[in-house]
């Protein structure tokens, strides 16, 4: 039996496609603007995407975090540093049409790389941890995924230190 658009199944499903859809074409965003302010945004509706895939299945905890680090610090972080950096001419066009022939086969290789692999893993349901209170989810970040935690304070490092490379690059040495 299929079920009806207007049932709560269908009303999902509806909502697990428009945050697929967002999710793709944010990346698609970020992968082919032309201008990097563009590729930001489009980097940003992708993270927001791949929240709403996180509410939708059941970790709203994951949800918040990607918002607040991602979108939040990530991105805002990036933007910062575009505006530090002073306008340039762009890469060299036979430059980046080579790099676009050299990265779809890249691009290729690693998503059957990543298929491959996730078919052959075990995955291993993780015990639960909580009971889903602050307490409890503030808990498991301090005891059973501290190393998470830390991860995710490294990933704030890079890039902060990445943005800061590229506002500083962006200038002229004059």
């Amino acid at each position: 039996m299929t079920p009806s658009i207007l049932s709560a199944e269908g009303l999902s499903g509806i909502v697990f496609l428009c945050f697929l859809a967002a999710t793709v074409a944010g990346a698609f965003i970020a992968v082919g603007a032309q201008r990097l302010i563009r590729s930001v945004a489009g980097l940003a509706l992708s993270f927001l995407g791949v929240a709403g895939l996180y509410y939708y299945l059941g970790s709203p905890f994951v949800a918040l975090m990607q918002l607040l680090i991602y979108v939040g610090a990530v991105c805002v972080t990036i933007v910062f540093a575009i505006m530090l950096a002073e306008n340039d001419d762009g890469p060299n066009p036979k430059r980046k049409a080579i790099l676009k022939i050299a990265g779809l086969p890249a691009s290729v290789v690693l998503i059957w790389a990543l298929s491959a692999l996730a078919c052959r893993t075990d995955w291993v349901k993780l015990p639960q941890t909580g009971d889903g209170s602050l307490e409890g989810v503030g808990r498991a970040l301090l005891t059973t995924f501290g190393m998470n935690f830390e991860l995710i304070s490294l990933v704030l490092l890079v890039a902060i230190v990445g943005s800061l490379v590229l506002a500083r690059s962006g200038r002229s040495k004059s």
